[in-house]
């Protein structure tokens, strides 16, 4: 009785061991790399194991097998399609910068990240409009968007030459440009995700923050759109580039930010009075923009990761994205 018993586990372990071993040689794998193989391999392991398991439950344990044996290929499809796609966006991304590269100058910095400050500036969360969406380009003779058509052009020639290899949005290809623009100009890498649609009409005019606005009407317009007084005053800081009289106009620092807290338009010099705008005076007068204002001026490498976290949100916000599959 007993040797009946040690018979036929022996016999159930082998037919298991018989299916494992038949799926193992009948599978064969595409030509790929070592990497994606041996990520294959793991996954196939896995399955195999479970189909094996344990020999007590031999009965169970070969059902199991055939319906995992079934779902190999489907899992391995949907890791292969997956990777694909994280390995397409990362070479669709490092075209994007190359060509980039080629065109932008740390003169041109500036421009290129007004451009994504006004593409993106026009979200509201609660119409749920606006946002990171390429409208921009339908909107350039609007006047608060006067002196955005060159940077345009500049982004245009490399737009072109990326789309002979890879199709790409304009809402993409701003969102890159302005984090080259900050990186060109010695400010933080900042990694931005592709994938975005473009919205085929303007954007509602009247959306973009007024230069006029006090520090209360900033925050408030700021939460509208979803970000924090700390994440305006970190946007702020995009203000050292260009010719609004922050430190170098070519270099991406924390001068902004100390010369805030210095407050030059109080002095009577005739020219101090021309830095900055309105808006940028107005923060210092708050006190929960002033103690963001204090950090960044004392810590170069904060306003850089704040910076890039906000950078990131902000050219997110309002897109809309293609399928990933």
């Amino acid at each position: 009785m007993t040797a009946n018993v040690v018979d036929s586990s022996l016999l159930c372990s082998a037919a298991s061991f018989a299916t494992a071993t038949t799926i193992r040689r009948t599978f064969k794998f595409p030509a790929e790399s070592r990497a994606t193989l041996a990520c294959r391999r793991k996954i196939f392991t896995a399955f195999a194991s479970a189909a094996i398991g344990d020999d007590s439950n031999c009965a169970s344990n070969g059902r199991r097998g055939i319906i995992t044996a079934a779902t190999i290929p489907i899992f391995l499809k949907l890791h292969e399609c997956l990777e694909g796609y994280r390995a397409n966006a990362a070479e669709d991304s490092f075209l994007l910068k190359e060509e980039l590269r080629k065109l932008l100058s740390k003169g041109k910095a500036a421009g290129v990240l007004r451009l994504v400050f006004h593409d993106a500036g026009t979200f509201e969360m609660d119409e749920n409009a606006g946002g990171m969406n390429g409208s921009i380009v339908y909107e350039l003779d609007r006047p608060e968007n006067k002196g955005l058509k060159n940077p345009l052009k500049i982004l245009e020639e490399a737009k072109a030459v990326a789309d002979m290899v890879q199709p790409v949005s304009w809402a993409d290809m701003i969102a890159v440009a302005g984090a080259e623009a900050v990186a060109v100009c010695g400010g933080p890498n900042i990694p931005v995700q592709l994938g975005r649609i473009d919205s085929m009409v303007p954007d509602p005019e009247g959306k973009l923050p007024q230069e006029s606005l006090d520090a209360s009407g900033l925050k408030q317009c700021f939460q509208r759109k979803g970000f924090s007084t700390q994440e305006l005053v970190a946007l702020s800081g995009a203000h050292t580039l260009g010719s609004k009289g922050f430190g170098n106009p070519t270099v991406f620092d924390n001068s902004y930010f100390k010369i805030l807290v210095e407050k030059p338009w109080s002095s009577s010099a005739g020219m101090s009075s021309m830095i900055g705008l309105p808006s940028d005076r107005a923060l210092v007068e708050d006190d929960e923009c002033m103690r963001w204002i204090s950090k960044y001026a004392n810590d170069q490498n904060l306003f850089f990761e704040d910076f890039k976290n906000v950078y990131m949100k902000l050219v997110n916000t309002g897109a809309r994205w293609k399928s990933s599959l």
